[in-house]
């Protein structure tokens, strides 16, 4: 049986009761990117398949570019982007060049406090972006 190849995961962002990030992943050179609001009624399951994807992309052993542009996510949506740091950081540490960038609103100073404690945490190098 013959591997498939990976493909593109996109999903298009929703606002209504809940908000459901844009999430842009290509599967040929590794840029993902996640942005909008994430404030999900399956917080688990959204990060799991965004956690997957890395995960068969990570057996390529290729670049990842990983730019985060969140304006609003809730404490489950915070757990999940922490996962995805939380296996960037391995993939790292495997030697595999990692970039990510947090692209915050310069005048949201919570934002940029989430991001310097997502870093603490994952100890993870990140790019802080104000625009």
């Amino acid at each position: 049986m013959e591997n498939k190849p990976l493909e593109n995961l996109e999903i298009e962002g929703k606002s209504s009761t809940f908000f459901i990030p844009t999430v842009s992943f290509n599967a040929q050179t590794g840029y993902c990117k996640i942005e909008g609001e994430s404030y999900l009624e399956n917080t688990w399951e959204f990060y799991d398949k965004l956690t997957n994807w890395l995960k068969a992309y990570a057996e390529e052993k290729k670049t990842v570019t990983f730019n985060f542009k969140l304006t609003y996510f809730n404490t489950s949506s915070s757990k999940g982007i922490l996962d995805i740091l939380f296996f960037l950081k391995e993939y790292e540490a495997e030697g595999n060049p990692v970039t990510v960038n947090w692209y915050y609103p310069e005048d949201d100073e919570d934002n940029l406090a989430e991001a310097e404690d997502f870093i603490a945490d994952s100890e993870l190098e990140m790019n802080l972006i104000p625009y």
